[in-house]
């Protein structure tokens, strides 16, 4: 039988996160938003990620601190490893530049080690073949944005209700088979073919502290992990979770 390690709270009470494959933080505001001391980890240093970091490979960093115990000072884990081994765009509409073939899967080894850390987590990836659990499944019409962007979020240690999915009111903006539609989203990735400008993408999503069009186009909206994060804070205090 596994018991809670105990959690040491940041000093002004809020519980801490740390957030792996951090990104330039679209994940990390939206846990900031429901109320974690965040610390984001991410092999490429991020200038524009707006709390602490520390440029490391992620899995060593959680390994590190496993065998430590420094994990301890954490609550809880959101990860957001590279999907471009399993997303439906890596193999599908571009496997012909044979991306698919050649990035590696991280999410066994991560997942074992998250496991090992006793801690609850989040696994995040993109809709398509990447081998997690559809344990909530967010899209930005849940929140009233300007992008789809669906995501499956695979929880362990805890559990979330899956939110209603609104009918989508219309297309997502630019060309699809050599046809144009116009619609109240736009496409937060690549470039031309009517894709999202930068700014059309930081409006569409609510991220305002990058302008890095490669970071933007990686990104998670806020609202996502605030709705995460608030529930699991939630059933902290009811004792749902431990913490």
């Amino acid at each position: 039988m596994t018991h809670p390690v105990p959690i040491r709270r940041a000093p002004d009470h809020r519980l801490r996160l740390l957030d792996l494959f951090c990104c330039a933080g679209g994940a990390a505001m939206g846990y900031h938003r429901a109320g974690f001391e965040v610390t984001g980890v991410d092999i490429a240093d991020r200038p524009n990620y707006p709390f602490t970091f520390h440029r490391a490979d992620a899995l060593e960093y959680l390994a590190a601190l496993i065998a430590s115990g420094e994990i301890e000072q954490y609550a809880a884990v959101h990860t957001s490893p590279p999907c471009q081994a399993g997303c439906a765009l890596t193999v599908g509409t571009n496997a012909s530049r044979g991306w698919g073939r050649t990035h590696v899967q991280l999410i066994p080894e991560l997942r074992t080690l998250l496991d090992a850390s006793g801690l609850p987590y989040v696994i995040e990836q993109p809709t398509g073949k990447a081998p997690v659990r559809r344990d909530v499944w967010l899209c930005g019409e849940m929140f009233g944005l300007g992008v789809l962007r669906h995501r499956n979020f695979e929880l362990g240690g805890w559990r979330m209700p899956q939110p209603a999915h609104p009918k989508h009111r219309g297309y997502v903006r630019g060309h699809r088979h050599g046809v144009y539609r116009d619609g109240p989203y736009v496409a937060p990735y690549g470039a031309g073919g009517g894709k999202a400008t930068v700014p059309e993408m930081q409006q569409a999503m609510g991220i305002t502290w990058t302008d890095v069009r490669e970071e933007l186009t990686e990104a998670i909206p806020p609202a996502y992990t605030e709705l995460i994060g608030r529930t699991f804070l939630s059933r902290t205090r009811t004792g749902e979770v431990a913490a």
